[in-house]
């Protein structure tokens, strides 16, 4: 599915409710299904989570997770864990082509049973459930923060508890602590010092009830509409904490320099332009939150100012390599940018192309970033269904919001 999006203006004031988020709602699915009595509301409606219930609900002896990365990894350490249960774990091409050898050989020093049925590294993966013997693991913890996080939400449900020494600059540390603070939710006793966590071990039944918060991922991209919007535009969007637990949180904060206010008032959360000078390049180390880097640079772009971000090493295993595809597009769009392994330098175009055409590359965000470019010229976004990954619905708010498109 192509969308051609018209160049576009929004009503001066909205109001939308986004779906919960994908991060929390992965992990609470995970705990749901290790411990009875743990319930949901304001499940994420994302392609993602619903794979992630179909699998762990599953009776068949593979179980293909497509392009949901978050699934893949905490699925592997909740399979190996599931006593006399044989799985084959896989997915799409892409996600073939994903490294997961540092959590296999994690789990397999505990004593897990995890090998390759293709290429040595990345899935698909042969897991023969059992019993983890071993308490201790060290893993290198500046590849990919989902790794630790799934360790950490079996670790309560091995007999003596887990603990893991952390090799290396930690990424993406919101996210470990957001998977604590669960586990603290349902009674779990953890420490996270240093580069070393420990979690005690935890059984017994819950009795809980889990609301997920609205996705602040899916936020970003209402975080640019505004910023690109003249001053005084204003989208009101729910439900959201100002204590946020997700590290994409820091919208807040970083979108501030673009002109963008943000107030809660209970869990909704009012973005408004204000008239505000605006600064002439943006620098960033994205290093905890990588996933809003797409979004910022689109903005960026769209508001003609140079901008550097860091941090980004984790871009290049994700659906895509998120780095280069970004370099790919903003060039078509009539810009200088270079990138490393872990940066992009984008120096903004005094005039925007019409009429890009832009590729998603299976990657939900790729859409999504690029959308809000709408309010500055026309573009169209090929594949545009990919963003059902994570935000079914995204192409019905942004019509809501005024976005013309056929």
């Amino acid at each position: 599915m192509q969308i051609f999006l018209k160049k576009s203006k929004i009503s001066a004031f909205s109001e939308l409710k986004i779906t919960g988020s994908k991060s929390e709602s992965n992990r609470v699915l995970l705990l749901q299904a290790l411990y009875e009595g743990l319930t949901i509301s304001n499940l994420s409606n994302s392609d993602d989570s619903q794979l992630m219930q179909k699998a762990i609900a599953s009776k068949d002896d593979t179980v293909d997770i497509h392009h949901a990365g978050t699934a893949m990894r905490f699925l592997t350490t909740y399979f190996a864990t599931r006593v006399g249960k044989s799985t084959t774990l896989t997915g799409s091409e892409r996600m073939q082509e994903r490294p997961i050898k540092i959590l296999v050989d994690a789990l397999n020093s505990l004593g897990a049973s995890i090998s390759y049925t293709k290429k040595e590294g990345y899935p698909p993966l042969l897991i023969q459930g059992k019993a983890l013997s071993k308490i201790v693991v060290r893993l290198k913890a500046n590849v990919s923060s989902q790794y630790i996080s799934a360790l950490l939400l079996i670790a309560p449900t091995l007999q003596h508890g887990l603990t893991l020494h952390l090799e290396g600059e930690i990424t993406s540390t919101p996210y470990i602590d957001m998977t604590l603070s669960l586990l603290s939710d349902l009674g779990v006793q953890s420490t996270f010092e240093s580069n070393t966590i420990t979690v005690q071990p935890f059984s017994g039944l819950v009795d809980k009830k889990f609301t997920v918060e609205s996705d602040w991922s899916s936020a970003s991209y209402f975080y640019s509409i505004v910023a690109l919007s003249p001053v005084g535009t204003q989208i009101n969007i729910s439900a959201y904490k100002p204590n946020s637990l997700q590290g994409d949180a820091v919208l807040k904060d970083i979108y501030q320099k673009l002109g963008v206010e943000s107030t809660f008032e209970s869990t909704v959360l009012s973005l408004k332009k204000a008239n505000t000078p605006l600064i002439k390049k943006l620098t960033l180390d994205l290093a905890n939150a990588p996933d809003i880097a797409q979004t910022i640079a689109v903005t960026c772009l769209g508001l003609q100012l140079d901008c550097d971000l860091t941090g980004l090493h984790t871009l290049k295993i994700k659906e895509t390599d998120r780095l280069v595809a970004l370099q790919n597009e903003i060039k078509k769009l009539g810009t200088s940018i270079e990138i490393t392994n872990d940066s992009l330098h984008l120096k903004s175009p005094s005039l925007l192309r019409s009429g890009v055409h832009i590729a998603t590359y299976n990657d939900h965000r790729m859409a999504m970033a690029f959308a809000p470019l709408a309010l500055k010229t026309t573009l169209y976004i090929d594949d545009a269904e990919v963003v059902s990954k994570s935000y079914p619905d995204f192409w019905k708010d942004l019509s809501a919001l005024g976005f013309e498109m056929n």
